[in-house]
């Protein structure tokens, strides 16, 4: 499906110079193809992917690599994050992974050293996490929370009807329970959530979700179109027009939550610009 007007023109709005930005840096933003990364590279802003670059699962709409069996350990990236925050004198972090069901925690103890790390040379810098489920294990959970970031964020990704379809080795109300779970015991984080649309899902179905986000305690969530990374991802079932996103936005005000939607929103974009 040939992507509109509307979303061509935003795309072409963000190619910026992205030349200065370190290449040795692990993002989320290349590994998963962002269409926003040259905009946000332009202005010192970068999401860290955690863990390496190679994700044990195979959700349909990612662009990150996929593996089974066993993989390398995790790189120790502590230092060049650091690095980068110096250079680009970043106030507001974002750290994300992927998903790494072959460590014994998922990989929760490296996002507590780098948030322990950070903390202890940038004290002033504000951190939000975008993390796995960890398969549900709230001990793992646990080593990322009572590290007390400034946003807690893990992502729905879609509606529940589309979800087995999209992320077949994950559980959407696992998700939903993680989320609860961090506000419920952690009520100082601010906690965030975020799906795709596009994806076969009706705009029905998306108004039920943001209430059902509300009710379990969620503070922000992030609406935007799916584009799919390559041609054997989950195919773009339609392209939603702005004004829908803004009906989003207007819903979610009604009922007290937060919401960012637009073509281009992505759970990390501008992720400082709507928090502080």
């Amino acid at each position: 499906m040939k992507p509109p007007a509307f979303i061509v023109n935003e795309y072409r709005k963000k190619l910026y110079n992205t030349k200065n930005f370190p290449q040795d840096i692990c993002t989320v933003c290349e590994e998963a193809k962002c269409p926003n990364r040259g905009e946000c590279f332009s202005k010192g802003r970068v999401t860290f992917l955690l863990l390496g670059d190679t994700c044990t699962r195979n959700c349909r709409f990612c662009g990150i690599t996929k593996a089974k069996g066993e993989l390398p350990p995790p790189p120790n990236d502590v230092d060049k994050i650091l690095d980068t925050i110096n250079k680009f004198q970043i106030k507001y972090l974002v750290l994300t992974s992927v998903t790494r069901d072959d460590l014994p925690d998922g990989g929760a103890s490296i996002f507590s050293d780098v948030i322990e790390k950070v903390r202890a040379k940038y004290p002033e810098v504000k951190i939000e996490v975008l993390t796995p489920d960890f398969k549900g294990d709230k001990a793992a959970l646990d080593k990322v929370l009572q590290m007390k970031p400034f946003v807690f964020n893990h992502n729905l990704e879609v509606v529940p009807d589309v979800f087995p379809l999209i992320r077949p080795e994950g559980d959407f109300n696992l998700s939903l329970q993680i989320l609860e779970y961090a506000k419920k015991n952690y009520p100082d984080v601010l906690v965030k959530t975020g799906i795709m649309v596009g994806v076969g899902e009706t705009k029905e179905q998306v108004l039920s979700l943001l209430r059902d986000v509300k009710a379990h305690g969620i503070d922000i969530m992030t609406i935007g179109q799916y584009i799919a990374p390559n041609k054997k991802s989950f195919n773009v079932a339609r392209y939603v027009e702005p004004k829908e996103y803004d009906e989003y936005v207007a819903v979610g005000k009604s009922i007290g939550l937060q919401v960012v939607a637009g073509p281009l929103v992505r759970s990390s974009y501008m992720a400082d610009s709507y928090v502080v």
